[in-house]
């Protein structure tokens, strides 16, 4: 027969053996709760082996598509990781298949990639055209040689009308009806995409470059360290600002004087820093600057060439106007006949209203952007 007081002990051990288990489980469950998140937030990490030769950093999806087990290494006894430097968007892939430039260089569908093309051009210019300027871009294309990567931007959207040019077979061609060069320009030219090109032109076809040659302009403008130019325009060319008239007797100018009062000291746009957006040429790291400032919905780019001087570090000596390589303005109006006729204004009216407006949008915005970037950094010095 036990004694009560045995029986009591026995009891009291229980007790303390249950609270016991009770307390170990509850840290036991907190600790694997923990280590589950902890290990759900892999997916999100970018995780890249400093040591170059481990050969697999990420092992197969699992089937959701989301989540992905990880081949552990070690290294020096830990496992050391980086964080994201993929592109966004590319975070799940293998750095080293990430692929984040493109080109306008034509492909062929047979043979082996490396054997595609026979040069890779240097250059990349557009035009925004319409059939009807046929014979001026015919004879301006003859003016870039097979250095260059030929865009037509087409806003009439006739295309295979171009074949009669044997250049034509060649040259890449985008077609969506009454947009223009800028609204090309953003969706077509990112600088991704043309990453792979020293220049860029961006051009009108009214254009006359009967005394332009492409590759002896460019020559000029690596001797003077251009980041932004233009051809100089013939004196002769109707609706030009003097910044861009053609000078006698120099290779290069970067300075003019406008109307009177127009011009401070320091000298800004347009008596300095500029050139027009009819015919502008960027280098690569200036563009990709621009493409960024191109308002997406703000097509006609007016005010840009104002503004251009904001992508160039020293833009005074930086952004200039070739002479000695010049073209001719012909003014045609392509653009205004793509309108339509409104509350009573012809189809040109509209566009040249809508033109102005733009304008004072764009000025607005940079302004706008200019003092809340100010405010910004006065809040953080404060």
């Amino acid at each position: 027969m036990n004694s009560p007081i045995k029986s009591g002990k026995e009891a009291m051990k229980t007790t303390i053996a249950l609270f016991v288990g009770f307390v170990f489980g509850i840290f036991l469950g907190l600790s694997l709760t923990k280590m589950n998140l902890s290990s759900s937030l892999i997916p999100s990490i970018n995780l890249i082996y400093v040591d170059d030769q481990i050969s697999t950093i990420y092992s197969p999806y699992l089937k959701d598509g989301r989540n992905f087990s990880i081949e552990h290494h070690k290294l020096n006894e830990t496992t050391k990781i980086w964080l994201p430097t993929n592109p966004p968007g590319a975070e799940r892939l293998p750095p080293k298949i990430v692929e984040s430039q493109s080109d306008f260089y034509l492909r062929r569908l047979w043979g082996l990639p490396h054997e595609d093309l026979s040069m890779k051009p240097k250059y990349l210019v557009s035009f925004t055209v319409g059939y009807d300027q046929r014979d001026n871009i015919d004879a301006a294309i003859k003016k870039f040689s097979e250095n260059f990567t030929i865009v037509l931007f087409h806003y009439d959207d006739r295309i295979s009308e171009w074949n009669q040019f044997e250049w034509s077979k060649k040259a890449i061609h985008i077609s969506a009806r009454k947009q223009t060069k800028w609204w090309y320009a953003k969706r077509f030219l990112h600088p991704d995409i043309v990453a792979s090109y020293d220049y860029v032109f961006i051009w009108d076809e009214d254009l006359g470059l009967e005394r332009f040659d492409a590759e002896e302009y460019l020559k000029i403008v690596k001797k003077y360290g251009l980041e932004i130019s233009q051809p100089g325009v013939d004196r002769s060319s109707d609706y030009t600002w003097e910044m861009t008239r053609k000078k006698d007797g120099v290779e290069v100018h970067k300075e003019a004087e406008e109307k009177d009062g127009w011009c401070s000291n320091p000298p800004v746009p347009p008596c300095a820093a500029f050139v027009e957006i009819m015919a502008p040429v960027f280098s690569r790291d200036a563009w990709r600057c621009v493409w960024h400032m191109i308002q997406n919905d703000l097509v006609h780019g007016w005010g840009l060439d104002f503004a251009l001087r904001k992508c160039v570090e020293n833009a005074h000596d930086k952004i200039g106007v070739v002479d000695t390589q010049w073209i001719l303005h012909k003014s045609i109006p392509s653009l205004n006949s793509q309108g339509q006729a409104e509350n009573g204004k012809k189809p040109w009216e509209g566009v040249r209203d809508r033109c102005h407006k733009e304008w004072k949008m764009f000025k607005e915005r940079m302004a706008n952007a200019e003092a809340a970037q100010s405010q910004g950094h006065n809040s953080m010095n404060s």
